[in-house]
């Protein structure tokens, strides 16, 4: 799945080249049959075993730790912390957390909610009477559930680019950053991952302790609780043992990752600790340690939407089932780093991976997944490839709905098998027997094909390897796709040049085949193939670009991908 992930969070915030579906929602699932969890030794084979397989020794790598019962069980790690002076990483280097810190902004908010020292439906605008509506109204319960409908200093365009983010900034200016923006949606609308919403939450906890919001989170959290190594990024990562972040092709010569000053990120992903520590905090927030019951309950307690539908999403944390056990968690990314964590509570037992690549061999939510799973006793289905005549799966190739929205396509390209989401990147999937395909080491999705007594064709789709499939029926073939024309070079040159799309930058050049190619930042390029004068199908992922301007350098470009359309003004040539 290409994404662009610049502070995401499960990242901080996302502009994406293809459909990012949301997880499901983990409160009501039911608990998985009665399993018996390993024992330490073997729980170690299995996590090792997994480390190696998910990143390489020489490149960059991740840490890992798994808590049950409030004692470490396993400390693992694998990869180079600094692949320059052959530093590897152990289980205690030090990590930037990226978007995990919005829990602990989140508890400290709800701490003085406890206190009475605010409410969580006091409006934004009781602590800054100046902020312009509609945000104002933002209580700050919406502020902790990204509905406040604030505008995400993330999301515009062109503002995460390196002069921007390579400087300090005060709370001051990182609201006088977006304050003046539109808000995309009013109070409580609409639920969308929002950076800003958290900034402001650090800026009100300023407000009523006089304090920064870092030097209140020690004083009230990380240090009663002896968190050492949870911290601001700006004040600790000249630690020795901070890993170096990088980017890239994940192996021994990975580029070090474009630099960003921590105070950028803020209340919503300044903090940089070990993984160690984060358990430790974990077994503290959710055994009423940090805040008292009540309060813990609203934290956890899914976002109910006008319509009385859910978000899984509490105050800084959000709900995804594990093999059908409730789960909370929360991940980050950020440049040079990706992390994620979870607490099963039906099993207490917390997992948190850390990896120091912002384009990890492998993401830390899937090793994380894979080594949780097994150490309550549920593990996913492990698969081995074999192989199958074509004819025999061809009558299933076609158009599968998809129960959020959207559709799944089943192929054949040059003898290997893909499916392809609405707006998506073909994935490759290999053949596991009875009828069963699998994703290799990339997802831990898989899926059964099945034919029923009346000859109807459907897909049992297991997504992120969980119990429960959505089956879904064949829908008919896959539409062809448009021809290609031919476009004139002196049409194609209006077109090239760099187009601000959301926090990243789309750069439109000529290939080595004299065509025109796309490259967002931080992904590889895509070939563009023209399907009409000014409109180009984008032959990797799912997506058409069509530009605007008749005469002279095209004024810019419309995206359309997943049934979505953003528009990505010309910034340069």
């Amino acid at each position: 799945m290409r994404t662009i992930a610049t502070m995401t969070g499960h990242a901080l915030a996302a502009v994406a080249l293809l459909a990012v579906g949301q997880p499901a929602a983990a409160e009501n699932a039911a608990p998985a049959a009665s399993v018996t969890a390993p024992s330490a030794e073997a729980l170690r084979t299995i996590a090792d075993s997994v480390l190696a397989e998910a990143y390489a020794a020489d490149g960059p790598g991740a840490a890992v730790v798994v808590m049950r019962g409030g004692k470490i069980v396993y400390q693992g790690a694998r990869g180079m912390a600094d692949t320059a002076n052959g530093r590897a990483i152990a289980p205690d280097t030090v990590f930037r957390l990226g978007s995990i810190t919005k829990q602990f902004a989140a508890a400290m908010i709800v701490q003085l909610v406890q206190e009475g020292k605010l409410s969580l439906d006091d409006p934004l605008s009781k602590f800054f009477p100046d902020y312009p509506q509609p945000g104002a109204s933002a209580t700050v319960r919406q502020l902790l559930q990204h509905t406040s409908g604030i505008q995400s200093y993330t999301n515009m365009p062109g503002a995460m680019v390196p002069e921007n983010i390579a400087k300090a900034r005060t709370t001051a200016e990182m609201i006088a950053w977006f304050r003046d923006q539109p808000s995309p949606t009013k109070p409580g609308e609409a639920w969308a991952y929002n950076n800003s919403g958290y900034v402001m939450l650090g800026a009100i906890i300023e407000h009523v302790t006089g304090k920064p919001w870092h030097q209140v989170l020690e004083g009230r959290i990380t240090g009663p609780l002896g968190l050492a190594t949870i911290r601001y990024g700006v004040d600790g990562e000249d630690t020795p043992k901070m890993a170096k972040g990088y980017t890239g092709e994940p192996t021994a010569a990975a580029e070090l990752a474009s630099p960003i000053h921590m105070s950028v990120p803020h209340a919503a992903g300044a903090l940089i600790g070990t993984v160690d520590d984060l358990a430790k905090w974990g077994q503290a927030l959710h055994r009423g340690k940090v805040v008292d019951d009540a309060h813990y309950k609203l934290m956890i307690a899914p976002t109910v939407m006008p319509d009385g539908s859910t978000q899984p999403y509490g105050f800084g944390l959000s709900f995804d089932p594990l093999r059908g056990h409730p789960a909370i968690g929360h991940g980050g990314g950020i440049n040079g780093f990706s992390t994620d964590s979870i607490y099963v509570p039906t099993a207490d037992l917390f997992v948190a991976v850390f990896a120091n690549s912002d384009s990890p061999q492998t993401g830390p939510g899937l090793v994380m997944r894979r080594i949780a799973a097994a150490a309550i006793g549920d593990p996913y289905p492990a698969f081995t490839a074999t192989t199958v005549d074509l004819a025999q799966v061809e009558p299933f190739f076609g158009v599968y709905p998809i129960s959020e929205g959207g559709e799944r396509r089943f192929f054949a390209r040059d003898g290997k098998f893909y499916t392809q989401r609405l707006g998506g990147s073909p994935m490759e999937v290999f053949l596991a027997g009875d009828d069963r395909f699998f994703y290799g080491t990339r997802t831990l999705s898989w899926f059964r094909l099945t034919r029923a007594a009346d000859g109807t064709l459907a897909m049992e789709f297991h997504q992120n390897g969980e119990s429960e499939a959505e089956i879904s029926k064949r829908l008919g073939p896959i539409p062809p796709e448009a021809a290609a024309i031919a476009v004139p070079r002196e049409e194609l040159e209006r077109y090239a040049g760099r187009y601000a799309l959301g926090p990243a930058t789309l750069t439109i050049a000529f290939g080595p085949n004299g065509g025109l190619i796309a490259e967002l930042t931080g992904q590889p390029p895509v070939t563009l193939t023209p399907i009409g004068p000014a409109e180009f199908r984008v032959e990797e992922v799912d997506a058409t670009l069509v530009f605007e301007g008749e005469q002279g350098p095209a004024t810019a470009t419309l995206l359309k991908q997943g049934g979505q359309e953003m528009r990505a003004a010309r910034s340069g040539d």
